[in-house]
Parts: C-alpha cells; structure tokens; sequence
C-alpha cells in the first residue's frame, strides 16, 4: 500500500511563524510520503495570506517541479474544527496530520508516521518541548513522552489516518475550543493512540503573554470542567472570560 500525508495547517494571524514553519516542513520531509500542505485561513488580518503566497510563489519559481511538495492556501470559516475539517475534505492523502503553525515537528517526521501506521497504529503524536528552559515548562514537556491521557494535545500534532477520521466523524465543530482533545478522547477511546518519541517543538508564546502559572492554572479548570461534564459552550464562555 502507498501511504501518502496529507499536512494541514490551520490558521488565524500567524505572520509571526508561518513561513518559517512552511520552509521547516519542505526542508525537513520527502516527496515520496507527503502528498500536499493544505494551509486554511480562517480570515488572517495581518499578512499572513501575503506571506504564504509569497513563499508559494518563490518555490514554483526556485524548484523543479517534480522535487516540490504541492502547497496550497485555502479559506474557511473561523474555528480551528471547522478549519481543519475544510483542510481534511480537500485532503488527498490516505493519512492526515494536523499541525498547529507554531509548532515544528522533528526531521523525517513523514517518516515516522508512516512507520507507525504500517505497524497498525492508527493515530498518534510526537512528544513536545516547548521553547522555553522554564522549569515547569520542561517538566510538562517531558511527561509528554508517556502515553497518559493527561499530557496530549493539539500542540503535540496529530496524525490520523483518513479512514479512522471519517469513521469518527472528524472534528467536533461544536467545540471552539478543546476541539483537539475530543479528538483525542475519540481515539483513546478505541485504543488508537501511539505517542512517537521524537520531539516536536512548541512555542511557549501564551505562557509568556498570560503567564505560565495562570494559564496552566485556567488550562485544568477547563480540563476539569470537561471531565465533569461542561458542554462546548460552557467551555467557550471560560476561556473567552479568563483567557482570550
């Protein structure tokens, strides 16, 4: 079977990473496991659309043809579900992996998720180190390596392949936030997870807006508040209240 992965990256102002984050993946992967990175914009103000056409246009000028990586930028309506739901139905790859702009997965990344969907896992992540030499920002990276319910999220990526995310129904719309984790709830609850030991790497930009105590702090409350069964809404009102 060929396996080919289909990247998608969802967006929402991001001029700060976005073209470092694109020549990040065409440097560090393979035109034989990725097929496309579909970019989908939920309505950038501030260049970031300029950006990425811009770094469009200079790979069809700098590169064979047959050694690039097909990249496309698309719109959607604001929300990362929605987004990334918008990227997967355009997909052409039998795998996706999800990617948030500011996170840089590992070199040959391609290479170790097709490793591990040939070896019957499903779905999965990379484990995370944030950029930041803070203590608690170093613990919290490293307990990403171990398979806990707890320690994942959408920083950490996600690949999924299409069938087992069409069986599931993709992304819950309904959740503006915490999107990724009812994903992730999906899968472990069908004993689809592996967690690759191999270090992407995050930004720490919302700690270090909101600082790192506070935000960890209102981050449990929300976990804590799903778990006790707080609705998408529910949710929503919290993050907007103390967070947005």
């Amino acid at each position: 079977m060929d396996y080919k992965i289909s990247v998608i990256i969802p967006i929402l102002n991001e001029a700060e990473t976005i073209s470092e984050l694109l020549q990040h993946l065409v440097h560090h992967t393979s035109v034989n496991h990725v097929s496309e990175i579909i970019i989908v914009d939920g309505g950038s103000t501030d260049g970031s659309q300029d950006i990425i056409q811009q770094f469009l246009s200079d790979q069809d000028l700098n590169n064979d043809a047959s050694s690039i990586i097909h990249c496309r930028l698309v719109t959607s309506e604001k929300g990362r579900a929605k987004q990334m739901n918008t990227g997967a139905k355009l997909a052409t790859g039998n795998i996706l992996y999800f990617l948030h702009a500011d996170s840089f997965p590992p070199k040959h990344f391609d290479h170790y998720i097709v490793e591990e969907v040939k070896n019957g896992h499903q779905a999965g992540c990379f484990r995370m180190q944030f950029d930041s030499d803070h203590w608690w920002l170093r613990l919290a990276s490293w307990l990403t390596q171990f398979s806990w319910r707890a320690c994942r999220g959408g920083d950490q990526s996600q690949f999924i392949t299409r069938h087992l995310f069409d069986e599931i129904g993709g992304y819950d719309e309904r959740y503006i936030i915490y999107e990724d984790n009812m994903l992730i709830n999906e899968l472990f609850a069908r004993n689809q997870f592996v967690v690759i030991n191999k270090k992407l790497k995050t930004s720490a930009r919302r700690y270090r807006k909101h600082g790192i105590w506070k935000l960890q702090y209102h981050f449990w409350i929300i976990y804590i508040k799903k778990w006790f069964g707080a609705d998408a809404d529910e949710l929503l009102a919290y993050y907007k209240k103390n967070i947005c």
